[in-house]
């Protein structure tokens, strides 16, 4: 079939103005965390973004709006932490799912009891509809989820639950395939990530920067340290030099002395 020159421009004039709609960063209200919330999902982000700071393929963000439809400003979804493997590491306004190579591979929630619906209506079908590999929910005032922290794969359309591990040191720790790291729910409530290579949580930007210093501090102390015992070795060798020379001249001398003795005994 052959389109004709006014449908051509309907659907170039229809395009255009879908290129031209702008997506809102933000709805305009405030962030309504708790600050048990704020706490965790400052928490997860940073020790993510941390974690993979030498990895250029994964991004990591969170309280950000994904857009998934193009032209449709209401087809969106504003995770509490998300990470993508697989896309670029640059700072965005709006994560814009037709201009990305892919969406997020894991979501988690730092949810309560005032966004369970949400977390586990809403949200949820949207995610798997994404393709969201792994789903977590953290509750950290427990007060709804036991166990506080739960996490669900991905299986076709349908997220199933990842099987509760058995209790350790009256925590559990779970293991996300998407990341590579494990999940730990501390005896206390606490959520901490933890490298499985290194059994070491996870740090907060803060307490990553001050590990950092302290290195850096550590390793120019032991510069300054080797360069002081260098220049000290090249005293001592040098006073060992000198203090050689004058006893080659005092030998010499002596040596002369004896000499002239000597011959003044001969005459």
């Amino acid at each position: 079939m052959v389109q004709s020159a006014s449908s051509s421009q309907d659907a170039i004039n229809y395009w255009n103005a879908i290129d031209k709609i702008d997506y809102p960063s933000s709805d305009g209200l405030p962030m309504a965390e708790s600050d048990f919330q704020r706490k965790y999902l400052t928490y997860a982000v940073e020790g993510l973004d941390v974690y993979f700071r030498d990895r250029d393929d994964v991004y990591v963000s969170g309280n950000m709006f994904i857009y998934y439809e193009q032209g449709n400003r209401k087809a969106v979804v504003a995770p509490d932490v998300f990470v993508v493997m697989g896309t670029g590491k640059h700072n965005r306004d709006s994560y814009l799912l037709w201009q990305e190579p892919k969406g997020p591979d894991f979501v988690m929630e730092i949810t309560s009891r005032s966004t369970r619906s949400e977390d586990q209506g809403p949200k949820r079908g949207t995610y798997a509809f994404l393709g969201v590999q792994e789903y977590w929910q953290y509750d950290p005032t427990g007060d709804y989820l036991e166990p506080q922290l739960q996490g669900f794969r991905l299986v076709g359309r349908n997220y199933e639950p990842i099987p509760e591990p058995p209790r350790t040191d009256g925590g559990l720790t779970f293991h996300s395939t998407v990341l590579n790291l494990q999940l730990r729910l501390e005896s206390s409530g606490e959520l901490r990530f933890y490298d499985p290579q290194t059994s070491q949580p996870l740090q907060w930007l803060e307490e990553a920067t001050r590990a950092r210093d302290e290195a850096e501090r550590a390793r120019d102390e032991a510069e300054q340290a080797r360069d002081e015992a260098e220049q000290a070795r090249q005293q001592a060798e040098a006073q060992a030099q000198r203090e050689a020379a004058a006893r080659q001249a005092a030998e010499a001398r002596i040596a002369e002395l004896e000499a002239r003795l000597r011959a003044q005994e001969n005459e």
